[in-house]
Order: C-alpha cells, then structure tokens, then sequence
C-alpha cells in the first residue's frame, strides 16, 4: 500500500498516449471534406422477463411488460419509419446490430442490408454486459457474433459497440484477437486513434458520441426531442468551425424505440435535413464508422 503522501501517476489503461488535439497531423476526409458524419442506427433486441433494458417507467418485477415492450417498438414500428426518412434524404447508416434479431426480426437486418448500411457488431442482445463475463465467454461471444454475421448477412463486421458500453480490461485485446478492425466503446476523443492491444494489432477507435446519444440525453437527461434535434444541428454547425483547424468525426447515435416515437421523428428529420444540406453542400462527409476507419487505416501514398 503506498504511502497517503505519494502524489505518483494513477492507475492507467496503456491503450494511448495523450496528445492533445492541437497536436495532430493534418489530412483531409474524401473529397477535401473536413468533418466526417455517421449515424449509429442501434438495432437491439431485449430478453423477455430477464435482463437488461432502459426504461421509460420504473422498472418493476420480471415481466416487466410496459419497459419490454415499449422497447420493442423500435423493432416492429420506429425502425421501419427511420428507415423511409434515411431513404428519402439518401443517407447511410452503420447498423449497430444485436445477433438476436436474427432470430427475432430478420426482414429489419435484410432491409439494412438491402441498403448497403454497414452491419457493425453489438453483441448478442442488450440484456447482457461484456463485464460480467469471463474472458474465456467474452472471447467466444465475439467470435460468435462476427460469425453468426458472416452467415446470416455476407459480411463479417469490422467495428464493435459493446452492449451498455460494458467491456473486461481485455476487450480491446479479443477485439484484435477475433479480427476486429475498430471499437466504438470510448468517447474520449473527436479523432480516430489507434490502440495497443496485446497480440500488437492496432485497434482503431472511432469516436462513438455520449452527448449526441438519445439515452443519455432524452432518457437520462429527459431532454425534450426539439432540444434534441437542435442539439445535433448546433454540433455540427461548430464541429465544421473547428474542422477548419484539423479533420474531425461527429457520429449521432439513435434508438428507434426512442427518436422512432413519431413525435420525436419529426424534429429528428429537421436536423437530419440541416446535416444532409451541410452534404449536399460538400461541407461533410456524410459516411459510416467502418469507412472512416479504412480511410485513417490505410497506407499513406509517398
């Protein structure tokens, strides 16, 4: 036990140095764009009478009917309306994807898919956590998934979003391992950074927000749908200020049984609008997180 007085380094994850965002190279996205813009389409099924879940009323005992189901609205209503307004303004989406709808709801993936969204890894369902597992099961979960996507879709996913941003000490490790490319676990930074792993493969971190996130915003915070929207507008209009400076990435991430809500739908399609305008412009690249990690991933031409 070291001694009360030692004013030491704490406790780190080793996983990157700290460099300021001052301090970065400079590069361009495609097309001499300057911010990059993604949706995190969060595709997620729950466990009946077990588990996991946010919650619009108190939770009480298992079953808990009214959280289960309002959940499940998202699958059965919210996403297919998403859906028609990513349609309309011709937007991509990367699909953060629970394995369970398989089973549950497959024509909601085949329509993603049908798309040409990119499917991206987000566990089995979100009932569970990565925490609460060994590494021995949170290593096979991975695999499995990665699998089961291969299968059921065509391609294996190269990013992963842990259910409820859960992960081991080693997930960064069997992320590498199982032949991730990147993680949308850490909100620490508005710039793709590489992370040490123990194998030595790079595993990139692509900025996943907690601030443009409906969760927290509107379920935690109780932020009403107008502020919600204006929210995104207003951080996008500044990420593209600070853009000038060096190249940034906003990701948005939605939850059908949440912005879904017709209500909610509509000032969502107002801010989606101001952002398809900023792409219509050639001010953003409008892209998907499996992209932006290809484009800082690849080799540099001399």
């Amino acid at each position: 036990m070291p001694d009360a007085r030692y004013l030491g380094p704490l406790p780190a994850h080793e996983r990157f140095d700290y460099l300021p965002i001052t301090r970065r190279a400079d590069h361009a996205w495609p097309n001499g764009a300057r911010l990059a813009v993604y949706i995190g389409f969060n595709l997620e099924h729950f466990a009946f009478g077990e588990g996991m879940g946010a919650c619009i009323g108190p939770a009480v005992p298992h079953p808990d009917v009214l959280n289960h189901s309002w959940r499940e609205y998202g699958n059965r209503v919210g996403a297919w309306r998403m859906l028609e307004l990513f349609d309309s303004l011709g937007l991509p989406a990367g699909t953060l994807l629970n394995t369970a709808l398989y089973d549950h709801c497959p024509e909601l993936v085949a329509a993603c898919v049908a798309r040409g969204d990119e499917l991206i890894g987000h566990g089995h369902s979100n009932s569970e956590r990565q925490a609460d597992m060994d590494e021995k099961n949170e290593g096979a979960l991975l695999i499995r998934c990665r699998a089961r996507m291969m299968e059921e879709s065509g391609a294996a996913p190269s990013g992963w979003l842990s259910p409820w941003i859960s992960e081991s000490r080693s997930t960064p490790d069997l992320l590498a391992e199982a032949g991730y490319g990147y993680t949308l676990n850490w909100c620490h930074d508005d710039q793709p950074v590489p992370m040490r792993t123990r194998s030595g493969r790079t595993l990139w971190s692509v900025p996943y927000p907690q601030e443009l996130n409906d969760i927290p915003m509107i379920i935690a915070r109780q932020m009403d749908a107008k502020d919600f929207a204006q929210m995104i507008i207003d951080n996008a209009d500044e990420m593209l200020e600070q853009s000038r400076r060096q190249p940034l990435v906003m990701g948005v991430a939605l939850h059908p049984y949440i912005v879904g809500q017709p209500y909610r739908l509509r000032h969502l399609r107002r801010a989606l609008e101001h952002l398809a305008a900023l792409r219509d412009r050639g001010e953003v690249w409008f892209t998907t997180p499996g992209a932006i990690c290809r484009h800082v991933s690849a080799p540099v031409a001399s």
